[in-house]
């Protein structure tokens, strides 16, 4: 996503409001804000606590749009082939699409139609509306090669083997105080962002609880080679009192996960390869000749979420904001998304193309989508582990109805493959605005997800409009003359005019027909959305807040 870069001289002296996948807690300076007239020396923009996924995207999207990063990461500079998260959704390949990594890791994985929870209960996706309609079965260290090589290629600076010990924060930035194997120091940034998963110590530097509960404890975790090849790369099965996975890394390593009701234990009691071998059995009625473990732990699942995401300068994201139970996949998939949410509006405001505001959103937008994956995976699990009669009975009803309504199975694959994720929208906005933005095939051939690539926001409007800025009042809604939109036209007679955000969500639409009405729309969301009214120049004034543009009165959905 190779957004504009940062303008010299441009700073930011406002505060905002606001009081298992990711890991870790990596310095130098890099780029030209350490030192400012007027403000306190900066190492970076932002700093990023934690080189998981999460961070790693998050790291590499800032960089790519001009900023200087730092990514501090806690554990030495090692390259890990352990992994905890195995599935990949459509949501996050999309996601993945939008910054050119998503064929690269699609190639090396292993694509599957069919994702099963309990029981005969099944998920498909291949109804999914999206390029991706599968569930991708690939080893996290996958994920993160793709994304630390991306993000060193950007200019992210990465400083390993340094532990956050406490932080203090002020009206204009935020000072990380770090410890390493080469001793104690600091560093100071505009913004920090903490995705250094569930023991985050920075959410602990900022004082925010993490209430929830243990939901399952004693699960057993082994890597493994297997004589017998599984009949899928994906295998799961649920009995009364047991569960069991087999997964492929692709390289002729499985992982296996599995659980018995009456072997428990605490997480620093030994497993072995013989109580994996004896939870296969029982659950999938094979072991598959499984040797030669690599590694084998037990661990527990939580069920926790922060109560804010944002106190300060200082976020959090990816585990050290929310952790659920494995069940459904969805944990690394939504750090991830929660990275792509932030990313662009850290660079907005940076950039001083929107108002510190514009960062309250991404509590607003991600909060709620951490409650709802909780509660989703949560039912999952508790469906799955059911075991008397009654329960198995119920359980096999659930299975049958989530397998074969049609429209139950669609807002289940859905939910859990965050397509259908949509964030608020305030009164009077298009029905469209929040949702996810499909792929769409535009005039020249192209498509949505590639234009994303460049980190800007795309407009997209009907193919006879002129694509060209126009004067203003003709109706053609000229755009930003620094590039901060990408303007592009329907291979189709639709007259909508959607504006996407770099996320791909769709952060207006008008189907207003009258070329003075919709040209006003349209600058009005030009002027919320990307900090320049259409006539400017890019140095017009910027909102004091962004909200929804008006839309016209007979607005319709677009094609999903």
């Amino acid at each position: 996503m190779n957004a504009i870069n940062r303008k010299p001289g441009t700073t930011d002296s406002t505060t905002g409001s606001g009081s298992g996948t990711d890991s870790g807690s990596g310095m130098s300076s890099s780029g030209g804000t350490a030192a400012r007239t007027g403000h306190a020396a900066r190492d970076a923009d932002v700093l990023v606590v934690g080189a998981g996924p999460t961070g790693l995207l998050l790291a590499g999207d800032l960089a790519e749009a001009g900023l200087a990063v730092t990514l501090v990461e806690r554990r030495p500079e090692t390259t890990s082939n352990l992994t905890r998260a195995l599935a990949v959704h459509a949501r996050t390949l999309e996601q993945l699409d939008a910054r050119g990594l998503a064929d690269e890791l699609v190639a090396g994985g292993h694509p599957i139609s069919r994702l099963r929870l309990f029981g005969a209960a099944t998920l498909d996706p291949s109804r999914l509306p999206s390029r991706f309609p599968f569930v991708l079965i690939t080893p996290q260290f996958e994920v993160e090669r793709l994304l630390e090589r991306r993000a060193r290629e950007a200019g992210v600076t990465f400083r390993y083997g340094s532990e956050v010990t406490g932080l203090d924060q002020d009206a204009d930035g935020v000072t990380v105080r770090l410890r390493g194997a080469g001793g104690g120091g600091s560093a100071r940034a505009a913004y920090l962002v903490g995705t250094d998963g569930v023991r985050s110590a920075v959410r602990e530097a900022v004082g925010l609880p993490f209430p929830g509960k243990s939901v399952i404890r004693s699960l057993v975790l082994a890597d493994v080679r297997l004589a017998q090849e599984p009949e899928s790369p994906f295998t799961f099965n649920a009995t009364g009192d047991a569960f069991g996975l087999v997964a492929s890394f692709g390289d002729g390593w499985y992982r296996v996960i599995g659980w018995h009701r009456h072997r428990q234990a605490d997480d620093d009691a030994p497993a072995d390869l013989a109580e994996v071998r004896e939870i296969t059995r029982l659950t999938l009625g094979t072991d598959y000749g499984m040797h030669d473990a690599r590694w084998i732990s037990r661990f527990h699942s939580d069920e926790r979420q922060a109560p804010q995401y944002r106190v300060g300068r200082v976020f959090l994201a990816g585990d050290a904001a929310h952790v659920h139970s494995p069940a459904g996949g969805q944990g690394m998939n939504t750090g991830l998304q929660d990275a792509a949410n932030l990313g662009w509006k850290l660079a907005a405001v940076l950039q001083g193309h929107a108002p510190a505001a514009l960062l309250d959103s991404y509590q607003a937008e991600r909060h709620p989508v951490g409650k709802m994956v909780l509660r989703s995976s949560g039912a999952i699990l508790r469906i799955a582990l059911l075991h008397s009669a009654p329960g198995r009975a119920a359980r096999a009803l659930a299975g049958r109805l989530l397998t074969h309504l049609r429209p139950l199975a669609r807002r289940a694959i859905g939910t859990v493959s965050g397509i259908d994720i949509a964030y608020p929208a305030g009164p009077g906005a298009h029905r469209l605005a929040g949702h996810r933005a499909p792929d769409i095939r535009l005039a020249d051939g192209s498509r949505l997800y590639a234009l994303l690539r460049q980190g800007r926001f795309v407009l997209i409007a009907p193919a006879d409009e002129p694509t060209a800025p126009q004067p203003t009042g003709n109706g053609a809604g000229p755009l930003p003359a620094d590039g901060r939109v990408v303007r592009a036209a329907w291979d189709s007679d639709r007259r909508t005019a959607l504006l996407i955000r770099p996320d791909g969500h769709i952060a207006w639409a008008t189907d207003a027909t009258h070329p003075a009405e919709r040209a006003t729309a349209l600058r009005a969301a030009l002027l919320q959305w990307t900090g320049a009214a259409p006539e400017d120049d890019g140095t017009g004034p910027r909102p004091s807040a962004v909200s929804p543009a008006p839309a016209h009165a007979a607005d319709t959905p677009a094609d999903r």
